[in-house]
């Protein structure tokens, strides 16, 4: 059984002007998001900071986000790390705070072979119980999961149960879903191709997107899933200069941003990510208008 499906919102961490975690503003914006159809929270991802953050933080704001989820849609726990016994340690304590699942991403700047991403990620799924999804983005990492691989994982580690496509390649994203015979689950890791990727067999989104239209993401997905193709696709390119313009800058940046104008806390980013740019602040502004999105600040 999937852990979710339709639309996942790869959840920012609201910072105060110090730059500790606002959990007030985190629990007001997993509120939004819930009450407008988003169906998973990720917490702790890239678009979380969670890199930035230190392991006494980043299993504190899980624990926080479960207590705010309350049972009412699954909370899927960023665990990754470019060392093992790291994504090992940060796994488990995902387990003890009570997350649904784990999202480890390909260990990067190592750049693992094949061989050694197997290894990785079994030593991982095997020291809790608690489903994983494997993240793919080889843009950040280096590296790319190759679809032979994953489906070698998805046949032998049972709750090894999905992967968050980032790769940008239809192409493998249906390799993989061929080579995996309906034991991996594909989540789509790029807003610009939720219907493409649902439509092929995945099973939704873990989205950035979702932040600013929750509701428009989930129903994309659905419609898609029911197979009204016409109604996917037509929302997909409706919002596409929208998802475009929340990665002008490296994410999370402009999403952050874009919380901001919409009246939510966001707060600083944590360095080495800076604020946006004006001029890039003024594209995702219009664009965010273009799309109906209420901006009041």
């Amino acid at each position: 059984m999937s852990i979710f499906t339709g639309a996942g919102v790869a959840l920012i961490t609201p910072m105060h002007d110090d730059g500790s975690v606002n959990y007030d503003e985190m629990e007001r914006i997993v509120n939004y998001q819930i009450e407008n159809k988003t169906d998973a929270i990720i917490v702790c991802g890239t678009t979380g900071e969670a890199s930035t953050m230190t392991h006494e933080e980043h299993i504190e704001t899980i624990k926080a986000c479960v207590d705010m989820v309350k049972k009412r849609v699954p909370v899927i726990a960023g665990t990754g790390s470019n060392c093992t016994q790291t994504a090992v340690y940060l796994s488990k304590e995902a387990y003890k705070a009570g997350a649904d699942g784990v999202l480890v991403v390909s260990p990067y700047y190592n750049k693992a072979t094949q061989n050694g991403l197997k290894k990785h990620f079994t030593e991982i799924a095997a020291s809790m119980d608690l489903p994983v999804v494997l993240y793919n983005i080889q843009g950040r990492t280096g590296v790319n999961i190759q679809p032979k691989t994953l489906a070698a994982l998805s046949k032998e580690v049972e709750n090894i149960v999905a992967v968050k496509e980032a790769s940008g390649d239809i192409s493998q994203v249906a390799e993989i879903l061929a080579l995996s015979e309906g034991r991996l689950d594909v989540y789509s890791g790029n807003d610009d191709q939720i219907v493409p990727i649902t439509a092929l067999g995945g099973k939704g989104v873990i989205s950035v997107l979702s932040h600013v239209i929750p509701g428009e993401v989930h129903d994309m997905v659905i419609k898609t899933m029911e197979g009204d193709i016409k109604a996917g696709a037509g929302l997909q390119l409706k919002y596409l200069s929208l998802a475009k313009a929340l990665f002008l800058e490296v994410n999370p940046i402009p999403v952050k941003a874009a919380m901001d104008m919409m009246g939510f806390k966001a707060g600083p980013l944590r360095m080495p990510l800076t604020e946006m740019e004006d001029a890039n602040k003024e594209i995702l502004r219009q664009a965010m208008i273009d799309a109906g999105v209420k901006v009041i600040a």
